[in-house]
Order: C-alpha cells, then sequence, then structure tokens
C-alpha cells in the first residue's frame, strides 16, 4: 500500500482472473478481490481457486473481500488471505466485533476493513471502529439502503455517513471509505459523489469498475487554488516567527498550518491516467 492513505478502492470479481492484471493498471490504489457479492454461490469455489493460483504468481498487493462472517465460504476465504500479498480484508456486513476477532482467529491478524452495511452493524460502529485491528471502516451504501429500507443516496444518507466519519475519528483511524456509484461512465456525477464524500471527511471511495478510478483519484487530490492558499498560509507562518498573522482576512493558528501541511502532502500525489 503506498505512504499516503489510498484514496481508491476498485472490486474486482473473484471469478474473473482475466481483469486482475488491468485492475492493478488501472491506477487504483488498492485492488480489491471480490470473493462476495460478485461472484454466484455456485462460483465461490472456482474463484477462491482462481484467487489462490493469482496470488501463488504474483505479488502484487491486494485486498481481498471475503464472504461474511455467518457464510459457509467465510473460513476459507479468510484462510485464503493468509498470503502475503494479501494486505488487507475487507470483512462485508460487519455488525459485531466479534467479527473481527473470527478474522483474527482464522489466521488474519492484521489490517482488517469492516464493512458498515446494515442497522445493527451501524449501531455497534463505535466499538468496531475501536477494535485493535481495525485499520478502516467501509460504508456500503447499497446494501445499507436495502437493509433500512432508505430510497435514496444523498440526504437520505447524510446523518450515517456522518455518524462513521465521526466513529473513525473516535477509533483514531484512517478517514473511512465511501461507498460505490452504480453510475459507470457518468464522470461528472462520480466527481461530485466524491467531492460530498470528501466535504463530509471521508478519505477514499469504493470503485466498481476502472472508469470510475481516475475521477476518484482526482477529486481527492487538492485543487490548484487550495495548493495557492496553502502555500501563502504556510509562508506567513514562517514569515511571523510565531506572532499572530491573518491570511485573506483570516487568523492563521496551528489547526490552519496542519491544515496546509496536509494540503501541500496530499498534492504530491501523481494522478493516474485513466485506463
Amino acid at each position: 500500500m503506498a505512504d499516503l492513505a489510498p484514496r481508491s478502492y476498485l472490486f474486482v470479481p473473484g471469478n474473473r482472473p482475466d481483469r486482475f492484471a488491468k485492475a492493478a493498471a488501472s491506477g487504483v490504489d488498492v485492488v480489491v478481490i471480490d470473493l462476495e457479492d460478485a461472484v454466484p454461490p455456485d462460483e465461490k469455489k472456482v474463484a477462491r481457486a482462481a484467487l489462490s493460483e493469482w496470488l501463488s504468481a504474483n505479488d502484487t498487493p491486494i485486498a481481498v473481500r471475503v464472504n461474511d462472517v455467518n457464510s459457509e465460504w467465510f473460513r476459507d476465504d479468510i484462510t485464503l488471505c493468509r498470503a502475503p500479498s494479501v494486505k488487507a480484508v475487507m470483512l462485508p456486513k460487519t455488525e459485531r466485533i466479534d467479527d473481527i476477532f473470527l478474522c483474527e482467529f482464522a489466521g488474519k491478524p492484521t489490517d482488517i476493513l469492516p464493512m458498515i452495511e446494515t442497522a445493527q452493524g451501524f449501531r455497534n460502529v463505535v466499538a468496531i471502529a475501536q477494535h485493535r485491528l481495525t485499520t478502516r471502516l467501509v460504508f456500503g451504501n447499497v446494501d445499507f439502503q436495502l437493509d433500512l429500507g432508505i430510497d435514496g443516496d444523498d440526504e437520505q444518507l447524510l446523518y450515517f455517513r456522518s455518524q462513521i466519519v465521526l466513529a473513525s475519528r473516535i477509533g483514531n483511524l484512517l478517514a473511512p471509505v465511501d461507498g460505490v456509484s452504480i453510475t459507470l461512465d457518468d464522470a461528472a456525477q462520480i466527481e461530485r459523489d466524491t467531492l460530498r464524500a470528501r466535504r463530509l471527511g471521508f478519505g477514499a471511495k469504493l470503485c466498481i469498475h476502472p472508469k470510475q478510478v481516475a475521477a476518484v483519484n482526482a477529486a481527492f487530490v487538492p485543487t490548484a487554488k487550495d495548493v495557492e492558499w496553502a502555500r501563502k498560509v504556510l509562508a506567513a507562518a514562517a514569515a511571523s516567527h510565531g506572532a499572530a498573522v491573518a491570511v485573506d482576512g483570516r487568523m492563521v493558528d496551528r489547526p490552519v498550518i496542519l491544515r496546509a501541511q496536509e494540503i501541500l502532502a496530499e498534492s504530491q500525489r501523481r494522478l493516474p491516467v485513466a485506463a
């Protein structure tokens, strides 16, 4: 994984090994081989075998979305994730901290990405965020809407998104990962969805097609205007030698300086060329 926190996670069906390399070349920060929703029940074993074969021949760092802990496939999935190149396990429908313990007991003790996709998971989100193996929360927006009978992915989910961001901060985690945009060809919509996530405090977004990756990555990179402001803030702070100073009519204090430093660090990312 990159030194900077990943901005984009691209799902690839586990039963389509022909797409694994293409996904890795898409410019995405993290490839997520999906053994859950993208794979029909009668192809679960085939998908696991395909991933096992690919892992034996490749050392590309990946994440794996396993089947949920209550499924018949979970234990075999998590056992496969012992492979060194599997750097994270995305755990769907995480509802309690015991679900994360099951991952540990089955042999994957680090980097768990719990997906909050149900009312029960949301109820326990603070405890899940504070588990020592939780690295980052992931919002499974589509399944969450289904579970709660919510029609809409905008203001209808504002409260839930904000609470996931809050839980992540309480747990001292990386900023959470927002859910998918179901549109594939509307880059403007994907950009709007990603910018909304960024404004709410998310640090990354799930992708379901390589076409979405460039727009998601770009939306998490500071704009030229942001960078200009950050440089002005840091220059003014340096020149003031600790004295009070204002930039563009606004007081510059320590939180503002820290934010400017973060913006400059994020601006160093190289934007990938769309696949």
